[in-house]
């Protein structure tokens, strides 16, 4: 059992089908000395088969070379490396260097955009960017302020640029793009603000539009077909998303893709997820509210929806689904299947049949998870596929300016957007979580655009019962929705998993930790205090003949939102500054790369 896309079996998978995939960016990912795209392949396994780094070494890991991004806040994503060269990216302004990585990381080129800093004040959970892009020596770059930017590779010129958003009506962009074939995949961010989520694709060779896929709305600007277009096996129908919206609310619904995509070349499917509808006040928004919170599956030459899924249908919580899409060949009740499996805000991890959306299993991944009691799996039900709501934790049900207690997980969710691993040696998958409950009420809000459009007042802190500490690191079995090993932490695990072939795992904390743990066990192997707290993504490269471990480090994000703001009053960050306030006895301001090897 092996996942779709992993290192040097990419090739012989695309073989006769190289034209369903960007030649470039397969062939980029087939040599896994290089880190050539921020999910590590299009499957989104984060699995690299190097494995000089081993778990009989890793205890001798030391670093081997730092460089300092020269901006604070929230560092998220990996650098690339394509080549002799290393590409870094940094939160906003979203500078990027090219490092020579023959000359000790000498700098080829920057490139240093000029952005508004007044789209700072509507990016909602810190000036985070979850990196850079590559293909067809050409790196791409999606800023702040959504302008998506063609640079040369070898020298940083600009080949075009164009803008995707507006955020004077508070669209913005934190998330990568991906390449498939001829085009980029971009997505926008905004829910807060009332935005109307949309995936869109932008043709490579000159930054034109080529189609966008709105989550909310009429079916033609959804690019969706009523009879064609499916949910649990099922044709959407007409006007599938209008109906469950009161009036127009669906213009300003939500549903932002800021997530993470993945590809399936054989499929010609891109797989995203959905952010939460707005507002966060759910009785201003009657109905299912259609396709937030949703798993979409799109025809990657037109953008046609061949199948949804919605996980959190009336979203309650702000539990959005952007969280990645991984893609894996494994058996389940012995057969063989097209998986992809999802670790939602919500607390369920999901495994789907991706050909068809058929939904195969749908646990909870955290024991804490409180505000429903599991999934009708019944296809006969008429509540299929849906998630039975705990009246005592339901925000919608306890109605406006009532304070819902206990909720769990808090809305950043038992995952928030940082990547989970796969390692097809172990047929497990290493998770990084939050361990956080909350209390939640919401208010009337009234839109303007490019203001906050949140309508609820939210506190978070630990799981209560529990261990004590907001995070836990996890390997799970997807094909039975078990916990085979949980590692315990004082604080969300907000840095993106890496697995390697070397039988080690890879993540960071939030004090600013690089731990390796066996992949088997979970045993600790390794762990390194780097200068800020990581929210980062753990990436591995070759040069040499020498095998790499590369973390950004610079706490932020919305766990880290208060350090990375200066933030006070505990219900700022959207309740998040009181739940991590301890983090600042522990880890402080910084953007940094640091770079590990093992001697000889």
């Amino acid at each position: 059992m092996k996942a779709l896309l992993n290192g040097a079996s990419i090739a012989l998978l695309l073989s006769g089908t190289a034209a369903l995939a960007n030649d470039s960016v397969t062939a980029a990912i087939a040599k896994p000395e290089q880190w050539a795209i921020q999910t590590g392949d299009y499957a989104n396994t984060r699995y690299s088969t190097l494995n000089q780094i081993n778990k009989d070494n890793v205890k001798d890991l030391r670093v081997a070379w730092t460089f300092s991004t020269g901006v604070l806040r929230g560092h998220e994503g990996s650098p690339l490396v394509i080549g002799d060269i290393m590409y870094v990216h940094t939160p906003f302004p979203n500078n990027v260097f090219a490092l020579d990585l023959n000359n000790d990381g000498k700098i080829l080129w920057r490139y240093e955009p000029q952005q508004d800093p007044n789209v700072i004040a509507v990016m909602c959970c810190d000036t985070v960017n979850r990196g850079l892009a590559y293909a067809d020596d050409t790196i791409f770059l999606h800023q702040a302020d959504t302008t998506l930017v063609a640079l040369d590779a070898k020298t940083g010129a600009v080949k075009w640029s164009v803008k995707t958003g507006d955020p004077a009506i508070g669209e913005t962009n934190t998330a990568t793009v991906m390449p498939v074939k001829d085009k980029l995949i971009v997505g926008i961010s905004g829910g807060e603000y009332g935005v109307r989520g949309y995936a869109a694709a932008y043709n490579i060779k000159d930054g034109s539009l080529a189609w966008k896929a709105y989550s909310t709305g009429p079916d033609k600007e959804m690019l969706v077909d009523p009879e064609k277009t499916t949910a649990l096996g099922k044709p959407i129908g007409p006007d599938s998303s209008l109906k469950s919206w009161e009036g127009d609310q669906w213009k300003i619904g939500g549903g932002t893709t800021w997530g993470w995509y993945s590809y399936d070349p054989e499929l010609n499917l891109v797989y995203y997820g959905t952010g939460n509808p707005s507002t966060w006040n759910p009785s201003q928004r009657p109905g299912d509210n259609k396709w937030s919170m949703t798993i979409m599956a799109r025809d990657a030459d037109t953008g046609m929806a061949k199948w949804f899924y919605q996980m959190t249908p009336h979203d309650e919580w702000d539990y959005d689904g952007v969280n990645e899409m991984i893609l894996t060949n494994q058996q389940i009740d012995g057969k063989d299947r097209k998986l992809l499996t999802h670790f939602d805000r919500n607390g369920l991890g999901y495994t789907l049949d991706r050909e068809t959306g058929e939904l195969l299993v749908a646990k909870k991944f955290d024991p804490a998870v409180n505000w429903t009691t599991g999934v009708d799996m019944d296809p006969k039900s008429e509540t299929y596929g849906r998630p039975a709501v705990v009246a005592q934790y339901s925000t919608s049900q306890n109605g406006e300016d009532e304070n819902t207690t206990g909720v769990c997980p808090a809305a950043l969710g038992s995952k928030d957007q940082q990547p989970a691993a796969f390692s097809p040696k172990t047929n497990l998958f290493y998770v990084p979580t939050n361990h956080v409950c909350m209390d939640y009420e919401p208010f009337r809000v009234a839109y303007t655009a490019g203001q906050p459009y949140v309508g609820a007042t939210l506190s978070m802190y630990p799981a209560p019962n529990s261990h004590g500490g907001m995070g836990n690191f996890i390997a799970w079995d997807n094909t039975k929705g078990e916990i085979k090993w949980s590692l315990p932490e004082q604080f969300s695990v907000w840095s993106g998993a890496l697995a390697t072939a070397g039988d080690v795992v890879f993540y960071g904390t939030l004090e600013g930790y690089l731990k390796a743990v066996d992949a088997e066990t979970g045993k600790e192997l390794y762990k390194f205090k780097t200068p800020s707290g990581i929210i980062g993504n753990v990436m591995t490269y070759e040069h040499k003949g020498k095998q790499y471990i590369g973390i950004l480090s610079g706490v932020g994000g919305w766990a880290g939102i208060g350090l990375a703001a200066g933030l006070t009053n505990p219900n700022e960050g959207l309740g998040a500054v009181g739940g991590y306030a301890a983090l600042s006895d522990y880890t402080e301001l910084g953007g940094q790369l640091t770079v590990f090897e093992v001697p000889g």
